[in-house]
């Protein structure tokens, strides 16, 4: 019974991954797939319409969206969007959340995070990965930090929270690992993790 269930559990690990990446996706096509394309339905003429238009068009909007996010005048209305959305209680949780979200699996670690670090619990031989966030902390109230602080983010595992600590550069060790590895290897517990080649 036990290799039954480990069998299992094996297929399904392997399996669940790829469900749920393509119901995400699909769920994503479908929604703007009825939301804009019922109101291009509204708008076309029906020879125009055709099944998909909704979603060509909300992938050429976000695109778009994109390009126009380049000139410095939009870069400012947007700016001001996102401070009046970090004005406004409950808003400004869910849209800090969902641009942290968006910009870890964007790729932007790097403009978030700094090195992946080793920290060495004082007294003990325990380790914790952890990742930079501030070295400068000009403008801030000192007890925050000083020139011999660095900020550093200790995630815990599976997302479920973590801490940020000030703490010496001397209890800092760099990990060689790309941010990106050591995230993964951080929020899933040390179980992914690449080899180097």
């Amino acid at each position: 019974m036990k290799g039954l269930t480990r069998t299992f559990l094996t297929g399904l690990a392997a399996i669940l991954p790829i469900v749920i990446t393509l119901a995400l996706l699909w769920w994503l096509g479908t929604t703007a797939e009825e939301l804009l394309g019922a109101l291009l339905q509204a708008v076309l003429p029906e020879m125009l319409y055709f099944p998909g238009l909704g979603l060509i068009v909300t992938l050429a909007v976000i695109f778009g969206i994109g390009v126009l996010l380049r000139a410095y005048v939009v870069q400012w209305l947007f700016a001001w969007v996102e401070g009046l959305m970090e004005r406004i209680p409950v808003v400004k949780t869910i849209h800090g959340t969902v641009r942290d979200m968006m910009n870890l699996v964007s790729g932007d670690l790097e403009n978030k995070f700094g090195d992946a670090v080793l920290v060495t619990l004082p007294g003990t031989d325990y380790r914790l990965v952890g990742f930079i966030t501030r070295q400068d902390f000009a403008g801030l109230p000192d007890e925050l930090g000083t020139e011999k602080t660095i900020a550093v983010y200790l995630p815990m595992s599976y997302q479920i929270g973590g801490y940020t600590l000030m703490l010496p550069r001397e209890q800092l060790q760099p990990l060689h690992m790309s941010l990106e590895d050591a995230m993964r290897y951080t929020l899933t517990a040390g179980v992914s993790a690449r080899k180097e080649k």
